[in-house]
């Protein structure tokens, strides 16, 4: 049996639920989703400009979980970029 998950502090609240190409009818995208621990993990780290031991201090995670959601955030938004696809972040 695996260990019990433990809460994460979010403290970011986005005011937008969606980001997409410019010209492009959202019908005719493809999404990225985008979780909020994702989006937190990037905002401490590259928005906030924090190092991976304090990001994982704030959001209450070990320094190697955040690593991994940022990575994860990461290869996410390099796809979307890279591929024209509209990004969702979960509310």
């Amino acid at each position: 049996m695996s260990r019990p998950r433990l809460k994460r502090r979010l403290r970011f609240k986005p005011s937008v639920c969606y980001y997409k190409p410019r010209g492009i009818p959202l019908c005719q995208l493809k999404e990225v989703n985008i979780s909020r621990e994702e989006l937190e993990a990037i905002k401490l780290k590259d928005y906030d400009n924090l190092s991976q031991e304090q990001a994982a201090l704030e959001m209450k995670v070990s320094q190697s979980t955040f690593q991994r959601i940022l990575y994860l955030a990461r290869v996410k938004i390099a796809e979307g970029i890279v591929e024209g696809r509209a990004f969702r972040i979960e509310k």
